[in-house]
């Protein structure tokens, strides 16, 4: 795919890189101010070296327009760091207006739908849909939108990193080995882990609640399962960078994913420098009040010192379990005290419209449920008993 900028795309990284020029400014005077009071580890609003201090954000980002791939973390359901991510991005594409953009978002199959996207050939909703959101990923698609529509003005090649979910499950019950070659998406043998990696998969290994009794040892086949599983999920997203860093060599490849994939170099940078990509820069978030011991050398190249992380608040609920019918999305129960009780929905119905919007499939029932908003009401159209119903569900507002 080209990666050219069309002239209008051209005039929007120009105004783009006026406004981070100001922000470079502002960044390099606050760069020899003292921290502010209960910035413990990294000052909000400010990029910091871990082990190393405070760093203006025109060396820190200019050093990062100029590797062949730029990793940035997230936690996915904190609005700031995609915010972040967004300002972090058009601050790169300034520097350096030919990117390629890369997210763990998406399955590889998908990948035909990004670029319909990025040309202009969807709207919001068919995008969603035809990338399978709410079934493959699942968090807030408001919070990702804003970089989507990003990537879409300015015409920048958006990459598909991640494999099918399934894949990555076979290979945590019974072990890489045991997948046939055929239906491992292409990922090649990852880079065996780091001791320091394989002591926090354990650590994770160990929470689960299934893993407590008997206490775990690392020699647990489960735990070498859960190893490879990482470790493929890691490739996966790395050979997906690596391949597109060789697609466009005079771009910068820039790769969106969850921090706990980029800290300490583990993750997907180990297997970038597998992969033959030696020039790298990780940049995370950080939130204000998190573990100040984990704030180490190494951690990544710098991080961004982010307000206190905000509970995202809880998505809207029918209170329904469904499956797939051939007429439509049969209810199988209803949960008590739910919204669908308070409708009167029963276990038996089927549903057939949802928002006035036909349904088939309980994917599409769960999207249409999941924008809904605090205080509004939904209206429903279901079989019971061979007659056709209709029923409003009424959301309460947010108190």
């Amino acid at each position: 795919m080209s990666t050219f900028i069309p002239t209008s795309a051209r005039l929007g990284a120009y105004a783009i890189g006026l406004a981070a020029a100001t922000i470079f400014a502002a960044a390099a005077i606050l760069a020899a101010a003292p921290a502010r009071d209960g910035d413990a580890c990294a000052p909000v609003g400010e990029w910091s070296v871990p082990g190393g201090g405070r760093i203006a954000a025109p060396e820190i980002l200019g050093r990062a327009a100029k590797a062949q791939v730029a990793l940035l973390g997230e936690s996915h359901d904190n609005a700031d760091h995609h915010r972040w991510e967004l300002q972090t991005v058009a601050a790169l594409a300034a520097l350096r207006p030919k990117l390629v953009l890369g997210f763990e978002m998406f399955p590889r199959r998908v990948q035909g739908v990004l670029d319909r996207w990025v040309a202009g050939e969807l709207s919001e909703e068919e995008f969603l849909k035809a990338a399978d959101w709410s079934r493959v990923w699942g968090y807030e698609s408001t919070f990702y939108l804003p970089l989507f529509h990003f990537a879409r003005l300015n015409r920048i090649p958006m990459v598909a990193l991640n494999v099918e979910r399934d894949f990555v499950r076979m290979v945590g019950a019974k072990g890489l080995e045991t997948v046939p070659r055929e239906q491992r998406e292409g990922v090649s043998a990852p880079a065996p882990a780091g001791e320091a990696y394989l002591e926090r998969l354990f650590a994770a290994f160990t929470q689960h609640p299934d893993k407590q009794e008997p206490a775990p040892a690392r020699t647990d086949p489960g735990f070498r399962n859960f190893v490879e599983a990482q470790l493929v999920w890691d490739r996966a997203m790395a050979q997906a960078l690596a391949d597109a860093a060789a697609r466009n060599p005079d771009a910068l490849v820039v790769g969106v994913m969850g921090s706990q994939h980029i800290a300490h170099g583990d993750g997907v940078p180990h297997q970038l420098q597998d992969l033959g990509i030696k020039h790298i820069a990780s940049l995370l978030p950080w939130d204000k009040g998190a573990d100040c011991s984990r704030f180490s050398a190494g951690l990544a190249a710098a991080v961004f010192g982010m307000p206190a992380a905000q509970a995202a608040p809880a998505p809207p609920r029918l209170g329904i379990l469904v499956e797939t019918a051939s007429d439509g999305v049969k209810v199988s129960s209803v949960t008590a005290g739910s919204i669908a009780e308070a409708t009167d929905l029963r276990a038996g119905d089927v549903l057939v419209e949802v928002a006035g919007t036909p349904v088939k499939t309980s994917d599409e029932v769960r999207a249409i449920v999941g924008r809904m908003a605090p205080g509004t009401w939904l209206p429903l159209k279901a079989k019971r008993h061979n007659e056709m119903i209709e029923l409003t569900a009424r959301f309460p507002a947010r108190k």
